[in-house]
């Protein structure tokens, strides 16, 4: 059995997918191939159940795109699985080598023309990681418990006092990004009262809001960020103890190492993009306007985001680590 995943972006939609992946891999006992996107490639190939990724060429010539296509239709699948649920994911699952495609129970823009099925109703209402698991009960297959096999490449970090503490400051939209000096105000607190090492994670284009908190905190942090790609960054997680973070990528790896994990949420719904499972903690103000899903906020001056109060973080965090 040989099955196609096709789910291009984001960091968090690949592991809101996996665990999903994961069930058709053990009940088919199939052999998984993964389209994504380029800049996303080197992290599913830390996915242990997946044994190919080609990178699809969103932004390459025509030339790139034939290489791409002659590589895609080199296998035939016995299911050719669409998680993304876009155009230009059915776009992948129409061009590739199968008789059936399988599509979201959410998927848009017309998506539903290039498949033989669609997996399941449309339902908002609950996790992402959920809706992945429709595919697996239209295959009529045992559900198995969510499951994450990772092998992220070694990252050494410098010998520090525990609690190691991950602060991932940067997010894509800017409301969703608490302020810098919200972040700092934590961090001291965490450092006075219980002697956390701090450890800034980020992008490149992170560097100018890490570089400040680093600098209200008179440089008392360790800043990886641009130091590290995207899977060292999920070694470097799996060696702290907990992650402080907005709603961004660094937040779903978190999950699926299992790690402690904090999250200020603004703009977005934790009910359908949050972390996944027990092992975490979500602060999201109590206000009329929450969620707005605005990348800009109406107010100008994210309210949301500044009704939560670095004492309150740094307290929940130090009650659960002192229990």
């Amino acid at each position: 059995m040989k099955i196609l995943v096709i789910k291009l972006s984001s960091i968090g939609d690949l592991f809101h997918a996996l665990p999903a992946v994961h069930n058709l891999k053990v009940e088919l006992d199939a052999d998984v191939h993964w389209v994504t996107q380029k800049e996303n490639v080197k992290l599913v190939e830390c996915f242990d159940d997946v044994s190919k990724v080609m990178a699809f060429p969103r932004k390459e010539t025509l030339k790139g795109l034939k290489a791409f296509v002659k590589e895609l239709r080199s296998e035939e699948y016995d299911y050719i699985i669409d998680m993304q649920g876009l155009l230009k994911s059915a776009f992948v699952a129409i061009l590739a080598k199968g008789n059936t495609r399988i599509g979201p129970s959410f998927q848009r823009e017309g998506a539903f023309l290039f498949y033989n099925a669609v997996a399941g109703k449309k339902n908002k209402n609950r996790h992402a990681v959920d809706e992945c698991f429709d595919v697996v009960d239209f295959l009529k297959l045992k559900r198995v418990t969510p499951t994450y096999l990772l092998n992220f490449p070694k990252y050494e970090l410098p010998d520090v006092a525990s609690p190691k503490i991950a602060i991932a400051p940067v997010s894509r939209w800017d409301t969703k990004n608490w302020f810098s000096e919200q972040f700092a105000e934590t961090a001291k607190i965490l450092i006075e009262k219980i002697n956390a090492s701090i450890f800034l994670i980020g992008a490149p284009g992170d560097k100018e809001i890490c570089d400040k908190i680093n600098d209200l905190l008179d440089g008392k942090a360790i800043n990886l960020v641009g130091k590290t790609s995207l899977v060292e960054s999920g070694s470097v997680l799996e060696q702290m103890d907990v992650l402080l973070s907005n709603d961004s990528g660094p937040v779903h790896i978190a999950c699926a190492i299992d790690l402690r994990n904090y999250v200020i949420f603004g703009p977005t719904s934790p009910l359908r993009t949050g972390p996944y499972g027990d092992n975490n903690f979500v602060f999201q103000a109590d206000m009329d306007c929450v969620p707005c899903y605005n990348r800009v906020c109406k107010f100008g001056d994210k309210r949301c985001m500044s009704a939560i109060t670095p004492e309150e973080v740094a307290d929940k965090i130090i009650s659960d680590w002192e229990s």
